[in-house]
């Protein structure tokens, strides 16, 4: 990559406990030509300094959903975006999402869904795909046209396209939207994305 296309690609440091994991997702994010991988360690303070510039955190550590949870909130402290990758129950993703993370992904994800939640968080949206939502319960208040704005919400689409994927108007989803907030008291696309996990709305297709 030249210099020009590093600086104008999304920034990104890899934070994994395990070495095969950090050498995949560095090999899976130097065949992509809009990201640049800045640094990788096996701890937030292996990196030191290496955080300047970093666009995007992924992050995969083998630690509770609080100490993640702190972590994150750290790093988003800093002004980075933050996508966990885990093995751990949806409930999880709660926690890590409340102290700001934009992504959530289960260590099942394919490398392409990966990218995708890498890009979403560079470009300031959510993308939460994590199994296990059988777990959690649904809310009884939100339609089924509602729950669908919520899960492709989650999975960072934007208003546009969720008005395409539904063949309804913009308009229209800005509407389902608003009565969302009204309902939840939520209106960030942080917030809504953290309702979906809470019920149970990402397990299904994005």
């Amino acid at each position: 990559m030249s210099d020009g296309a590093a600086s104008a690609a999304t920034r990104i440091a890899v934070i994994g406990d395990c070495p095969v994991f950090r050498h995949g997702i560095s090999q899976l994010i130097g065949s992509a030509t809009d990201l640049h991988l800045v640094a990788t360690a096996s701890s937030i303070e292996g990196l030191d300094g290496g955080l300047r510039g970093v666009d995007v955190v992924l992050m995969d550590l083998q630690q509770p959903a609080g100490s993640l949870a702190a972590a994150v909130a750290r790093l988003r402290d800093r002004g980075h975006a933050v996508v966990v990758v885990s093995s751990s129950p949806q409930i999880d993703a709660v926690q890590v999402i409340r102290a700001g993370a934009s992504g959530y992904l289960s260590r099942r994800a394919e490398g392409e869904e990966l990218l995708t939640a890498i890009r979403a968080a560079g470009a300031g949206r959510g993308y939460v795909s994590v199994p296990a939502g059988h777990l959690l319960r649904r809310s009884p208040h939100f339609t089924e046209r509602e729950q669908e704005i919520l899960r492709l919400v989650a999975h960072g689409a934007t208003d546009h396209k969720i008005a395409g994927r539904l063949s309804i108007s913009k308009h229209t989803v800005q509407s389902h939207l608003d009565r969302i907030g009204e309902k939840a008291g939520a209106r960030r696309r942080s917030e809504l994305t953290r309702l979906a996990i809470e019920y149970g709305l990402t397990d299904q297709g994005g």
